[in-house]
């Protein structure tokens, strides 16, 4: 993938993934072999090595993380399509009998100053518990990126972050609170949607009274349930 006219990169820089032997998943079936990722910037040059190494443990577990398949690998403009875009990888493992794989997304910045690229977000899941890692593209959160993580302690729920992009090109926390959300409470919203108006109110942009922030999919009965969103 070339990344110079995209990123407007001094050199000839590019993203390559090459995909080692077929190999067999943990329940013996075959699989497609170990990714290898490069982002170099010359066809023989060295690759850059945060990519290829195992990630900090962000909450989910690192063990097994290397990547088989590969998700994502595009632009995005967390500041708009007017400024520089971030370069978005998410990866996945093998998957575990039970359903378990690790899945790592990291968003990497072109520091035009020194010719490279930085990691400037990284995060790891590692269980089947409907956890996920969005990028907001619209909206208020725009820029923003927003985790869902299982609790691992009673009552069952969901760790929800939000990591705002900042002026300097980077994401910083702002905030992060346990879930009104259970495990298996019948919602059929993405755990993020249904979080959403909570959302909105530890950070100010929504509060009860106003319209309800809906999800992009069809909403045909919004409704509040224990601050919980519902569309049914």
């Amino acid at each position: 993938m070339n990344l110079a006219s995209l990123f407007k990169t001094r050199s000839a820089w590019q993203f390559v993934a090459t995909q080692g032997p077929e190999t067999e998943d943990y329940g013996g079936n075959p699989a497609p072999g170990k990714l290898h990722l490069c982002l170099q910037n010359t066809p023989a040059g060295q690759c850059l090595e945060d990519i290829t190494q195992a990630p900090p443990d962000t909450g989910g577990s690192n063990d097994g993380w290397e990547p088989h398949y590969l998700q994502i690998a595009q632009a995005i403009y967390p500041q708009g399509h007017s400024a520089a875009p971030l370069f978005k990888i998410v990866t996945a493992s093998l998957a575990a009998g039970n359903g378990d794989q690790v899945v790592v997304t990291q968003l990497l910045d072109y520091k035009p100053a020194s010719d490279t690229f930085e990691r400037v977000y990284v995060h790891s899941t590692g269980t089947n518990n409907n956890q996920e890692v969005r990028f907001i593209s619209s909206g208020p959160l725009a820029g923003s990126i927003v985790s869902s993580e299982p609790t691992r302690d009673a009552p069952y729920a969901y760790w929800i972050q939000v990591d705002s992009f900042t002026s300097n090109r980077a994401y910083r926390q702002v905030l992060r609170y346990r879930s009104a959300t259970r495990y298996n409470d019948g919602n059929s919203l993405a755990v993020i949607d249904s979080e959403m108006p909570n959302i909105g109110q530890h950070l100010g942009f929504w509060r009860p009274g106003m319209p309800l922030p809906l999800p992009e999919k069809a909403c045909p009965k919004p409704r509040l349930v224990h601050t919980e969103l519902w569309c049914n």
